[in-house]
């Protein structure tokens, strides 16, 4: 079996239908074995046989308004490629403080951009600093941008198709897929 997790877009907790054990619900009636959640953003863990993440991701997104009634973009991510991610440690001399946050945005396809990474858009207060593996790392000072900011700019850059974690939710959701 294989461990991935499932990042969902624009996950809601104070929409009953979004909760957690409504999202472990879908995936455990898909057939998915030891499901769990990790925090209640939209982080769905589970393991399965299958190795074809296209047809996993395409399963889950038409489970959603089938089930639950609502539509959202999920990226599935293995257990090995988010490893991969953290070994490289693309945020390695930064910290994550109240003044500034670590993301990292996840690409459902391969990004068709012309960007040159890293990458600090004119009078803004925050940097793309590398694309690995459909996965955008970002640092944004909270001083002088905010959260929607960044995800308008990585919209039009990349997309719709995207959803955004904190460095430290990547981690939690890794150290929970390597402990079960």
């Amino acid at each position: 079996m294989i461990k991935y997790a499932a990042l969902i877009r624009g996950i809601g907790p104070s929409n009953p239908n979004m909760r957690n054990e409504k999202l472990r619900g879908v995936l455990e009636g898909l057939g998915f074995r030891n499901v769990r959640t990790v925090i209640a953003s939209g982080n769905v863990l589970f393991e399965s046989a299958s190795k074809d993440i296209d047809k996993l991701e395409k399963m889950i997104e038409k489970a959603w308004p089938a089930r639950l009634g609502f539509k959202a973009t999920t990226i599935v991510r293995s257990r090995e490629s988010l490893q991969e991610l953290v070994d490289r440690n693309p945020f390695r001399r930064l910290k994550d403080t109240p003044k500034s946050r670590l993301n990292v945005t996840f690409l459902k396809s391969p990004p068709r951009t012309k960007l040159k990474f890293p990458h600090r858009p004119e009078n803004k207060k925050y940097q793309l600093l590398a694309l690995h593996d459909c996965a955008v790392c970002s640092v944004i000072d909270t001083t002088g941008a905010k959260t929607p900011d960044l995800m308008s700019f990585l919209e039009k850059q990349f997309g719709k198709e995207i959803t955004t974690r904190t460095w430290k939710t990547v981690a939690r959701i890794l150290e929970k897929l390597n402990a079960g």
